[in-house]
């Protein structure tokens, strides 16, 4: 699988686009502070001067060189080129759907080109694409950049996205689910992710209604198999060739996890433990149905009692602490259940992914990291 590379730094600059650098600004360059010299000592100086001149540029010359081949340096022990990959901006397209600042991007991918990079990632916003209505899908600003991203020879990793951007670390602009989604989730707004106090958190669907026909008579994983074909029908020339891997996105974040530590409005702060995200109706009902199968109706009814809130540590709750409510018999049955819903959800998601894309290009999904204390065996609510 190839090695992607995530960059924090832009390049474009949203307030200046006249501050973009070149490949040898990039690189950097040494300057001297320039002292007149004397009139006894102008002709002897000057003689230096030519060889040090010369002996400076070629040694940036080399210097350059080298440095431009950084990126695509052989680091296996058979010679093998390790491909990076650099990820877009997030407003790579803009919310009218036409690609943002496309002079900008241009000299971005030439520069990249310049530096032996592999290829570009970019995420294809479903709350851009298909924000129109359902089955209405505006892939245009995505096809200019697919074709300046060709006619530089670059390839592209491109991220189904089904998550709204905003509200989560390194997100710099606000891409919301699409419209007549949100619509729904007004109308029922346990289409969404639910924690034990009723908060609703309108990042992602909510897993508990997978299969269920909640999004006009789709249910989300056909909405999300439609969006991938249609975007599948739409490049299928590049597929292959310029378009080289799809990232499937497959929670918050685009990540296979659960919202359990929002940093929006400041309900959650590192290195807190989170909480469980299964007060929605639809894994309620999950919930109450693998315990009535096991005969313990009494552990479906809701979800830990002492699993503490957002802020806190797992020493102080009675859930998570050293032989906590977890090591019972109770608290594994909830944890299986709990992720095994998540697991159950990926699998879904890649299989209609299989279905929409049977050969090429590859295709992957995104997990999430761990965020939190890792001792002890501790254990967090994502």
């Amino acid at each position: 699988m190839a090695l992607m590379l995530r960059s924090s730094t832009s390049f474009n600059n949203p307030k200046d686009n006249k501050s973009f650098k070149t490949p040898d600004d990039i690189l950097g360059t040494v300057s001297f502070a320039q002292i007149k010299p004397s009139r006894r000592l102008r002709v002897k100086s000057s003689m230096h001067e030519v060889v040090e001149r010369g002996m400076i540029t070629e040694s940036r010359r080399k210097d350059r060189s080298a440095k431009h081949q950084a990126l695509s340096v052989s680091h296996g022990q058979d010679g093998t080129k390790v491909p990076v990959y650099v990820m877009l901006p997030l407003d790579t397209v803009m919310l009218g759907g036409n690609l943002n600042k496309p002079r900008a991007m241009n000299a971005s991918l030439m520069a990249l080109k310049s530096a032996g990079v592999e290829g570009v990632m970019v995420d294809a916003w479903w709350g851009l694409v298909e924000k129109d209505g359902p089955m209405k899908y505006n892939w245009e600003g995505y096809a200019e950049l697919v074709q300046m991203v060709a006619r530089h020879g670059l390839k592209l990793q491109v991220v189904m996205s089904f998550h709204q951007c905003g509200g989560n670390v390194g997100d710099s602009c606000s891409i919301p689910l699409p419209p007549w989604v949100l619509e729904e989730i007004s109308k029922d707004p346990d289409l969404v992710y639910t924690d034990r106090s009723g908060r609703r958190n309108p990042e992602y669907i909510s897993l508990g209604c997978d299969s269920l026909p909640v999004l006009r008579g789709r249910t989300p994983i056909q909405v999300y198999a439609d969006y991938m074909r249609s975007f599948r029908d739409r490049f299928s020339g590049h597929l292959g060739s310029v378009i080289v891997e799809i990232q499937v996105g497959m929670g918050p974040c685009g990540e296979l996890r659960y919202p359990s530590y929002p940093e929006s409005n400041g309900t959650w702060r590192f290195p807190g433990i989170g909480e469980f995200q299964c007060y929605d109706k639809y894994m309620r009902s999950s919930l109450q149905a693998s315990a009535e199968a096991l005969g313990h109706m009494n552990w479906g009814n809701t979800g830990p009692h002492d699993s503490g809130q957002y802020n806190q540590f797992p020493e102080e709750t009675g859930f998570f602490r050293r032989e906590g409510t977890w090591n019972t018999e109770y608290g594994q049955f909830f944890l299986e259940w709990y992720s095994e819903k998540l697991l159950e959800h990926g699998d879904r998601i890649l299989a209609a992914a299989k279905g929409v894309f049977p050969r090429n290009p590859s295709k992957t999904l995104r997990k999430s990291g761990w965020h939190s204390l890792a001792l002890q065996n501790k254990i967090s609510c994502s």
